[in-house]
């Protein structure tokens, strides 16, 4: 249990940074695609639903990869340093 309490901060911290990284990473694939300039707000009236509904679920999807591959690289970071697993 304590370590889990001490392993809570590091999370919230990779949370953070999952979401920094998979926004930058949205962009870049969003400029991938012709004619289409910044990823499209839920609220921007010019855009469709298909293209809003589409920029949400790439936004989903890179997060929870991004999320998984930090908290994966973080628990073993964290296993190597304390000899424990963290979860």
């Amino acid at each position: 249990m304590k370590k889990q309490l001490l392993y809570r901060p590091v999370g919230m911290l990779v949370g953070v940074a999952a979401g920094a990284i998979s926004g930058m990473v949205v962009k870049q694939v969003w400029r991938l695609i012709p004619g289409k300039e910044g990823t499209p707000d839920a609220l921007d009236e010019e855009r469709g639903w298909g293209e809003v509904l589409a920029a949400a679920a790439l936004q989903g999807l890179v997060f929870a990869i991004v999320r998984a591959a930090l908290d994966r690289g973080t628990a073993q970071g964290v296993r190597r340093l304390t000899g424990e697993w963290p979860g």
